[in-house]
C-alpha cells in the first residue's frame, strides 16, 4: 500500500469553483417574485391597480374643489347660479357662461359638485371597503378554518354547520335587517361584509389544514409537546399562505363589486358621501341625457376589477409555477 504524501492533497481555496448560476438556489419568495415579475399581464394589473391608489389618495388632495362642495357663482347682481350638469371642460376653453374659466375634467353632476373629485373619493372609500376585506379574510377566515381543519371531530362539524347556516342566507337579507338597526354608510357595508366576506377563505383554509396536519413536521412538534395553537400558527398557516394570498387577491374585487352593489340599490354610501357604486347609481339616472356622468366611475371599477384579478392569476402562477416556467 502506497503511503499518503502531502504532496497527493491541495487546499479547496487554490480550485477553481465555478457555481452553476441557471440552477443556483434561491429563496422560495424570491422565486415567486421572480415568476410574478415575469408575467406580463400580472405586471400589468399591479401598474393599473398603482395608478388607481395613486389618483384616489392624492387627486382630492390637490383638487380645487372638495367632494361635497357645490360650485356656484354670484353675478354683480347677486343672483346665485350652480355649476349644475357641466359637461367636462378646461378652463378657457370652454363656452358655458359663468364657469367657462373654470376647470371640470369629468364635469359636474346635477347637484353642482365637480365629478373628478367624487370619482377619486368614492375610488378612496372603495379600496379602504377593498383592504378591510383583505384584513376580515386573513384574521377571521384563515384562523377559523385552520382551528376547524386541525381540531376535527364534533368541533369541526359544529363550526361547519354554522358556515353551512351563515352561507345559506342571503345577503341581500343580511343587509336588509342590518340596516334595521344600523345607519346606512360604510359602517353598514363593513359589517356586511364581516358576517359573509371571510366564509371562503375558512374554507380554503380547512381544506390546507386537513392536508397539512398530517405532516411529518407537524407530528414531530406534537411529539414535542408543542401546543395545539402552537402549531396551527407557527407549522401550518406558513405553510398555507401560498393559496391564502392567491385568494385574498381574488376576494378583493368581489368586496369592491360588494360594495358598489349595495351602493347601487341604495343601502350602502349614502350622499354627500359618494364610492364608486352611488356614483354609478347616480350617473344610472341621468345616463339617458347625460351620459358622461357614468363613465367615470364605471370606469374606475372596471380598471380595478380587471387589474387585481391579472394580480391574483399572477400570484397564482407564481406560487404554483408549471414545471415548463421553472
Amino acid at each position: 500500500m502506497r503511503t499518503l504524501l502531502k504532496e497527493d492533497f491541495e487546499f479547496i481555496s487554490d480550485r477553481d469553483i465555478s457555481v452553476d448560476e441557471n440552477f443556483a438556489s434561491q429563496g422560495y419568495w424570491k422565486g415567486v417574485a421572480v415568476h410574478f415579475f415575469r408575467n406580463k399581464f400580472a405586471v400589468t394589473g399591479l401598474i393599473l391597480v398603482s395608478v388607481i391608489i395613486l389618483f384616489a389618495v392624492f387627486a382630492p388632495l390637490v383638487s380645487s374643489y372638495t367632494y361635497e362642495q357645490i360650485i356656484s357663482v354670484t353675478d354683480s347682481s347677486g343672483k346665485e347660479f350652480i355649476a349644475k350638469s357641466l359637461s367636462p371642460q378646461i378652463g378657457a376653453s370652454a363656452e358655458q357662461n359663468f364657469f367657462a374659466d373654470r376647470t371640470f375634467l369629468f364635469g359636474t353632476d346635477d347637484m353642482g359638485r365637480d365629478l373628478w373629485t367624487r370619482t377619486w373619493q368614492g375610488a378612496r372609500v372603495s379600496l379602504i371597503i377593498a383592504f378591510v376585506a383583505i384584513f376580515i379574510d386573513m384574521l377571521i377566515g384563515t384562523s377559523y378554518g385552520l382551528i376547524s381543519g386541525y381540531f376535527g371531530g364534533m368541533v369541526d362539524n359544529a363550526l361547519q354547520r354554522f358556515i353551512e347556516i351563515a352561507g345559506s342566507i342571503p345577503t341581500l337579507v343580511i343587509i336588509s335587517i342590518l340596516a334595521i338597526f344600523m345607519e346606512k354608510g360604510i359602517g353598514l357595508v363593513i359589517a356586511s361584509l364581516l358576517i359573509t366576506e371571510w366564509i371562503g377563505m375558512s374554507k380554503i383554509a380547512r381544506a390546507e389544514c386537513l392536508k397539512l396536519k398530517e405532516r411529518e413536521y407537524v407530528l414531530a412538534s406534537r411529539t414535542l409537546g408543542a401546543g395545539s395553537f402552537h402549531i396551527i400558527f407557527k407549522q401550518i398557516l406558513p405553510n398555507t399562505i401560498g393559496p391564502i394570498i392567491t385568494q385574498v387577491m381574488f376576494s378583493i374585487p368581489v368586496a369592491i363589486f360588494t360594495e358598489a352593489f349595495l351602493s347601487f340599490v341604495g343601502v350602502g354610501i349614502v350622499l354627500p358621501q359618494c364610492s364608486i357604486g352611488s356614483l354609478i347609481e347616480a350617473g344610472f339616472g341621468n345616463i339617458t341625457i347625460l351620459p358622461y356622468q357614468i363613465l367615470p366611475p364605471i370606469t374606475v371599477l372596471a380598471i380595478l376589477m380587471l387589474g387585481f384579478n391579472l394580480i391574483g392569476d399572477g400570484f397564482r402562477e407564481a406560487l404554483a409555477p408549471k414545471l415548463e416556467d421553472m
